[in-house]
């Protein structure tokens, strides 16, 4: 019935899977998360007091889930992937939670609260990275063979599309408050928003209760390590360090350099998962048509254009055109990194079988998080002492060596597998 609904789901999904549910739990966590991420850098700056610096100390720890993950998914090899998801969208639910009960502790302990804040972070991210590899598995799973791609697609389309709505509560919640002049710095937005964002991540948890197993079966490998997949992980080495200085510094630049308050922050989120949900799609498609290989190229390459712009504006323009030239490179930004999912097909190409993919997947997060977890506690330190130039300069170097690495991967690889 599902799928009767949407005809863009025609063609893409096996006969035999009823996907509504699955598509269910992406818009739900997707308007949580979208509702999380319009108010965090303004939170933890307006609120929590976090300056540039300690901005990379608190992503470091957010990160770590990142970097262990191949051994949280180890102790859970028994699991299958819907299961692992079931339960990495119930400790996202956990974090939201957290993070409502933060927003009502008593701040006047600075350092207990920030500790606090840290601790809910990371209890968030890691159910957030513990369901990043399952939840493209089973993407790809439900997918018909040569449908990986848009089936990747559509899944990020829809969830962009709970972003959306979540951002776009978040610029109303505040809008309201700021007419019943409540100030952009007041608690009480945020109260109502983690409210909110972590009542609709409980539903998802209980949606997700529901799912039916997927092919997917268990138990997988614990620690998985392949010589086939030795430039994807040399790739992901270089993505989650330029990844982590455009997560973490990206929209500090807006906060504290441009001065963005949260109703704009998060209008300028909903814009980007606007361009992302109806991009995710014809990204997926493309990556079908023209092979994996050369979008992970121009990827890349548009990435250095991007790194510069975030770097060099304020030098090159007015204090009001740079506003919008980063704007605009913000929401350039956000597509181009839909274009990562290219790295999930050429795995699931040249692997063997459908648990070496989920493997594969963790495997790949756990190394890219080594780098990135590295460059948020140097970040931070870059952008005091040397500057946003050198920052997003080192950025640039890191995307030019992935897409040499890229340009490496040869057709005759998946033929072997």
């Amino acid at each position: 019935m599902f799928k009767k609904r949407l005809g863009f789901l025609d063609g893409v999904y096996r006969a035999d899977v009823r996907i509504g549910r699955f598509l269910s739990v992406i818009v739900l966590f997707g308007i949580a998360i979208g509702m999380k991420h319009g108010v965090q850098n303004n939170y933890l700056s307006e609120i929590i007091g976090i300056d540039e610096f300690e901005r990379g100390i608190v992503d470091a720890f957010r990160e770590l889930p990142g970097l262990l993950l191949i051994f949280l998914l180890a102790l859970m090899y028994r699991f299958a992937d819907s299961k692992v998801f079931k339960i990495g969208i119930a400790l996202m639910a956990g974090g939201m939670a957290g993070l409502l009960l933060t927003s009502s502790i008593d701040h006047s302990s600075v350092f207990f609260t920030k500790i606090i804040v840290v601790i809910f972070m990371v209890l968030f991210s890691t159910g957030e990275h513990i369901i990043m590899p399952v939840r493209s598995t089973i993407a790809m799973d439900l997918a018909r063979r040569d449908k990986s791609g848009a089936s990747l697609g559509i899944t990020t389309s829809i969830n962009q599309l709970g972003t959306i709505a979540g951002l776009l509560l978040v610029t109303g919640i505040f809008f309201v408050l700021a007419k019943l002049d409540y100030s952009r710095i007041d608690i009480m937005g945020y109260r109502i928003v983690f409210a909110v964002a972590a009542a609709l991540m409980t539903t998802a948890a209980l949606v997700a209760a529901a799912l039916k197993e997927t092919t997917l079966k268990a138990p997988r490998q614990r620690f998985y390590f392949a010589k086939k997949f030795k430039k994807y992980y040399i790739m992901e080495v270089f993505y989650g360090s330029r990844k982590q200085i455009f997560l973490t510094f990206a929209p500090y630049v807006l906060v504290r350099e441009y001065g963005t308050d949260p109703s704009m922050m998060a209008l300028l989120l909903a814009v980007c998962s606007v361009f992302v949900m109806f991009c995710s799609p014809l990204i997926g498609r493309l990556i079908d048509k023209i092979g994996y290989k050369k979008v992970m190229v121009g990827d890349t390459l548009i990435l250095v254009v991007v790194c510069l712009l975030y770097g060099f504006s304020h030098r090159l323009f007015t204090p009001a055109i740079a506003f919008i030239v980063i704007c605009c490179n913000f929401v350039l930004d956000q597509v181009i990194s839909v274009a990562s999912m290219a790295n999930n097909v050429y795995v699931q190409r040249i692997s063997s079988d459908r648990e070496e993919v989920t493997a594969t997947l963790s495997t790949g997060i756990s190394v890219n998080h080594i780098f990135s977890v590295t460059i948020a506690l140097l970040g931070g330190w870059i952008w005091k002492v040397a500057g946003i130039e050198t920052l997003f300069t080192m950025s640039a170097v890191l995307g030019l060596i992935s897409s040499v690495f890229a340009a490496m991967i040869r057709k005759d690889e998946e033929l072997k597998s």
